[in-house]
């Protein structure tokens, strides 16, 4: 393995236009700007002697100097964002290279999702308590460097004991802003008894660009509440996405979601989950597709701090070419958190030998009565499927391409939403499967 990097620090090319947002919203949300710049200049970028980026080289975000993206949302029409819509009827919130867009966007009533940016200022009351909460006193740099620019996104609020009727869609496009970086920042609370599904998805329009997404997302999930959050990321080939998101899961709440990673150049998506309920559910489900010389990056906590609460964490890896995943599941349990019920499982397909996977579970458990359980696998298909089905008459390619699009599919045919799950399974389909779907 190649020794950690030393890392030219230059922060202040990533501070550029942070003027143009310091002084808007209203003075608490300036103030946790300042606070979080203060704190960004505290903080060093993540390298490899860290140990939670021990495998993964941001180096090329680093030395890159991105700018922020303009707010051009009128050069993106209906028709540019037609192929990455769903056909369902409830809220869809759009965005353009980070800002929202009111005009491609679809909000019927019934709920509350708007842009963040406006919801600063209508909904202070609903996003003063939570906003900048769960990633308070943040050790990552680049999440302390979205809080200082701070400005637009998604919010989502559902009443106490509503149920969001038909999936929220929030889709982020990506344009040829070659050299930019956005910033989203979404919130979503969800008060006891309510339940949303919500697919958060970032695409681009063109899969030259080489830009940057750094997104944050909080997340609060309150008594008895329900939420399941698939994120689907499909950046340009040339794209860097690093994001991280901070759920909080009160008494009886339960959280789920989807991570599938389709396609970036570097791809960190990190999910922190506190059960800080009795009760409380969580179960992260996730997919990695990697080829040419990806870097993809799925870093999971899960803190149980209440007793009784459960948790279930499984990813699968494809990787391909010179790709790397990497892969960590952390658990930690408190000396409160008695009856604790935790289990993950990480496994991986290499159909390359240059492609390299490092997956490490991390248990910290201070309770005395608990189920834990970890494991991971790492492989080639087997030889022996690949023998089954050549004697059936088909290929040795058309029998790894089925043998590996039912090991990814496992995951996609989880997903409740028809829509999701169906396209979702044509893109792994025409990935792996000789024969075109």
């Amino acid at each position: 393995m190649s020794q950690p990097q030393e890392i030219p620090v230059n922060k202040a090319h990533f501070l550029d236009g942070a003027d143009q947002v310091r002084n808007t919203g209203p003075a608490w949300a300036q103030a946790i700007r300042a606070k979080s710049a203060a704190r960004f200049a505290e903080l060093e970028f993540p390298h490899r002697k860290m140990e939670e980026w021990r495998f993964t080289n941001i180096t090329p975000i680093l030395r890159t100097p991105f700018s922020p993206a303009a707010a051009n949302v009128s050069q993106v029409t209906v028709e540019d964002i037609a192929p990455f819509r769903y056909d369902g009827k409830g809220a869809e919130l759009v965005f353009v290279d980070g800002h929202f867009s009111e005009s491609l966007s679809r909000m019927p009533g019934g709920i509350t999702a708007l842009g963040l940016a406006n919801a600063l200022t209508t909904h202070e009351v609903l996003i003063e308590p939570h906003l900048g909460h769960y990633l308070n006193g943040t050790s990552n740099a680049f999440a302390a460097l979205n809080t200082t620019f701070l400005a637009d996104g998604a919010f989502v609020h559902i009443e106490k004991d509503t149920a969001s009727e038909a999936p929220i869609y929030l889709l982020f496009v990506n344009t040829k802003r070659d050299g930019t970086v956005a910033y989203p920042r979404n919130l979503i609370v969800l008060e006891p008894g309510a339940k949303a599904d919500i697919v958060e998805s970032h695409v681009c329009l063109e899969d030259g660009p080489k830009y940057f997404t750094n997104a944050i997302s909080e997340v609060a999930v309150g008594e008895n509440a329900s939420l399941h959050l698939h994120k689907l990321i499909h950046e340009s080939p040339e794209a860097y996405h690093l994001a991280t998101t901070k759920v909080r899961v009160d008494r009886g709440g339960t959280f789920k979601s989807h991570a599938i990673s389709q396609s970036g150049k570097i791809i960190r998506n990190e999910i922190n989950v506190l059960l800080d309920g009795d009760g409380a559910h969580t179960s992260l489900h996730g997919l990695y597709m990697t080829s040419g010389d990806q870097l993809v990056d799925n870093p999971t906590s899960i803190e149980h701090a209440k007793p009784q609460c459960t948790s279930w964490i499984g990813y699968k890896g494809v990787l391909d070419d010179k790709s790397h995943a990497v892969f960590s599941g952390k658990v930690y349990v408190h000396r409160v958190a008695q009856k604790t019920d935790s289990n993950q499982l990480n496994q991986n397909l290499v159909l390359s030998d240059k492609a390299t996977i490092d997956t490490k579970p991390l248990l910290e458990i201070f309770a005395d009565d608990v189920k834990c359980t970890h494991g991971a696998t790492v492989g080639r298909p087997p030889d022996e499927l690949v023998f089954y089905f050549r004697t059936r008459g088909m290929s040795e390619a058309m029998a790894l391409g089925m043998l590996t699009y039912g090991f990814a599919d496992e995951v996609v045919n989880q997903i409740e939403i028809d829509a999701v799950r169906t396209r979702l399974e044509r893109f792994v389909y025409n990935k792996y499967s000789p024969i075109p779907g």
